[in-house]
């Protein structure tokens, strides 16, 4: 049976791993942290979005980050200082411009084959994440948002995706919690919300089932590889130890690039951090007035899900800083002064603020496949979709392996188009 280390403890971590060990592979799984789902998987904003499938190589961005750069409360907030690894990253991500059609065309076919898989796991190990099917709506303030996300539908539906155009009355009657005057809506009823600390542990549960040796606590010093096998250096509380394996797979969020580095490969993930706000609905009148429908808000670029009775969870924004994970308050306050603007009756008295870091690619497309070593392999830099595509990454990652290495069990799995990221 050959040995395989996963690094990373986050969804695709898990993820991952349990794929690899459904196929009979040994599995040893290496987080830093005492828990799973400690990082970006801790309280994102819920969302299993395909029709969030747009990637971001637009003009549009590149605008509207020069615009907003010295505005501390902007949407998409862009450190002006310079570094190397920046400046690399987006210049990428432009060069990536050309592709915006077929990537996003692209991720809206991943998202909806990811849906099958994650829902099948969940009913097979049976997790409770507080999953809740009523479907996304997208609401746009003005008529350029709303012909804009027309034009993204369209390409959405390429992809395999139904969504369709609504009207201010028709926005009401999904969600007659929302406040406030809209130019029109996108309603997707396919998509559904859930909590992604809660599915990643329920999993991480199911793993352990099947075998994965789940070792938390685990710092990854270093990685290397001799085209054979793979080592992997680890500080835990009893010294360093050096691991040896057949083969390794990097899941490891914004630490897979220097990890990659190690390894001799390019993986230019850059971090781009979140914020969200967890708001407990303590009272009645709040619970009432919260939205049992998931949103996005395109002008602020903030989600909203309701996380069983008692929890509303706000979140998104992107900011370019580097590795910083401080949660600043500037940005914090406008999540919760929207709860205030389009739900005035939910109290704000009890709001959990959060800050991630997402893995980004400069063309927003996972890195899935093999390194330049034949025993090296990634499953990374899923941006703000790490939760609405990890189950198809995961399992395309776990076809690739057991094609490279071979298995215990044959794949099973059947995926709609290869995305170009390997």
């Amino acid at each position: 049976m050959k040995k395989i280390a996963v690094i990373g403890g986050g969804i695709t971590g898990i993820t991952t791993a349990y794929a690899l060990a459904k196929r009979g592979f040994a599995v040893t799984l290496l987080e830093k942290h005492r828990y799973a789902a400690m990082e970006t998987s801790f309280a994102n904003g819920g969302q299993l979005s395909a029709s969030n499938a747009e990637v971001w190589n637009h003009w549009s961005t590149i605008l509207k980050g020069i615009k907003w750069m010295l505005k501390s409360d902007a949407p998409l907030l862009v450190n002006p200082k310079p570094s190397w690894h920046k400046l690399s990253w987006f210049a990428e991500f432009i060069g990536s411009i050309p592709q915006y059609r077929q990537n996003t065309i692209e991720t809206a076919r991943m998202a909806i084959a990811a849906r099958e898989h994650l829902f099948a796991w969940a009913e097979d190990e049976g997790i409770d994440f507080d999953l809740k099917k009523a479907g996304i709506l997208h609401i746009y303030r003005d008529k350029a948002g709303f012909e804009h996300a027309g034009k993204v539908s369209t390409l959405l539906a390429q992809g395999g995706l139904p969504r369709r155009s609504v009207t201010p009355d028709e926005m009401r009657a999904i969600e007659p919690t929302l406040a406030g005057q809209y130019y029109g809506g996108y309603y997707t009823e396919c998509d559904s919300t859930g909590d992604i600390h809660m599915f990643t542990n329920g999993l991480a549960a199911a793993a352990i089932r099947l075998g994965v040796d789940c070792r938390y606590d685990q710092n990854v010093k270093a990685v290397a590889t001799d085209g054979k096998g793979a080592s992997v250096t680890v500080a835990a509380s009893g010294g360093e130890e050096r691991l040896q394996f057949d083969g390794i797979v990097v899941c490891a969020g914004t630490a897979s690039r220097a990890l990659a580095a190690q390894l001799g490969d390019r993986v230019n993930i850059y971090p781009v951090k979140g914020y969200s706000i967890t708001v407990n609905l303590n009272d009645k009148t709040s619970r009432a007035a919260a939205p049992t429908v998931s949103l996005l808000d395109d002008e602020t670029k903030l989600v909203t899900s309701r996380l069983g009775d008692s929890r509303l969870r706000v979140a998104g924004t992107a900011e370019f800083n580097g590795y910083n994970r401080d949660i600043r308050a500037d940005r914090i306050r406008p999540l919760v002064d929207w709860v205030a603007e389009c739900f005035p009756g939910v109290s704000t008295q009890s709001v959990v603020p959060w800050a991630g870091l997402r893995p980004m690619m400069p063309n927003m497309m996972p890195k899935v496949g093999r390194g330049s070593s034949p025993c090296v392999f990634y499953n990374t830099g899923h941006g703000h979709l790490g939760w609405t595509l990890c189950a198809i990454t995961a399992d395309m990652l776990g076809d690739v392996v057991s094609e490279s290495m071979g298995s215990a069990r044959s794949s099973t799995t059947v995926a709609s188009g290869q995305p170009a990221h390997a």
